[in-house]
């Protein structure tokens, strides 16, 4: 698969053999990847959809230093903002999770020594996943779409959803006679486009521009000024910030989407904020996956 070389080639000498094997000789594995965890002194962890497969590989606190330096092209002090934010995202839009014993100033992480955990986490792209939700997006009669909201509970396929649908209303679909519109994204932590060197690892389509490693709310306020969406989208919108840029950008004539952690409507009524734009009829369409 394509991602087998994007994420191994991270991997010191001994590790990137066990796992090459393991992967090659089970396809099953491969296909169902989602996550490897490295820890110090502790075995090397595939994280699959239903199971966990062990390999007895105890792995060094010099290994995990060797695969961070590989990760930030042998100058871990240049990506120093990012690794403070807990992760790395590569080639191939794969997110590389950071822990180890945090520096603060001031209640703000400005280093992280003694790094003790990585964990790979594999992206996947489903194109085409949001063809049975689209229609109920798209307002035809008007060339648009309804303010949405797509709720569904952590690991559930929220993002993913979020991605194509941004990706479908930024190309246009030509077989209903949608016209692509303008789309900002506020990619805050780099899931949705997965930026690797300013170029986007995933397709959110051809009239998408994307700020990432900023606050949603902050994201938006920039997007609205700069880059003049009729689309704005972000990932698990929450707090009262989000939720006020969200009703600037809606009253100005943005249109939105978005989506939050959440099983049905009583999670949603547990979020006043969210609740409110509901009740507003500023979201317009609620979708549960």
């Amino acid at each position: 698969m394509k991602y087998t070389d994007e994420v191994l080639r991270y991997f010191p000498v001994n590790i990137y053999n066990l796992l090459k094997d393991t992967l090659e000789h089970n396809k099953k594995i491969e296909e169902d990847l989602q996550e490897i965890r490295i820890r110090s002194n502790k075995p090397i962890i595939l994280k699959l959809a239903q199971a966990d497969i062990l390999i007895e590989y105890i792995v060094s606190i010099q290994e995990i230093m060797q695969i961070l330096e590989r990760l930030c092209d042998n100058s871990i002090y240049s990506y120093k903002n990012q690794i403070c934010k807990g992760f790395l995202t590569v080639k191939g839009g794969h997110r590389v999770g950071i822990s180890g014993t945090a520096v603060t100033e001031n209640e703000k992480v400005i280093n992280l020594k003694y790094i003790t955990s990585l964990n790979f986490r594999i992206a996947r792209e489903i194109l085409d996943c949001s063809n049975k939700i689209i229609n109920e997006i798209i307002d035809l009669e008007n060339n648009t779409i309804f303010n949405t909201l797509i709720v569904s509970p952590p690991g559930k396929g929220k993002t993913t959803m979020l991605r194509d649908c941004i990706r479908n209303i930024s190309n246009g679909i030509p077989n209903i006679k949608f016209k692509g519109k303008t789309c900002g994204v506020v990619d805050e932590r780099g899931e949705i486009a997965a930026m690797y060197h300013g170029i986007a690892q995933n397709d959110v389509g051809i009239r998408t521009d994307i700020v990432e490693n900023i606050s949603k709310s902050n994201g938006m306020k920039m997007l609205i000024r700069s880059m003049a969406p009729e689309v704005i989208a972000c990932d698990e919108i929450g707090n009262e910030d989000d939720v006020k840029a969200i009703r600037e950008a809606m009253i100005s004539g943005v249109k939105g989407i978005f989506t939050m952690h959440g099983k049905n409507l009583e999670d949603i009524k547990k979020n006043r904020q969210i609740n409110n734009l509901i009740e507003e009829n500023l979201i317009e369409k609620v979708i549960f996956l």
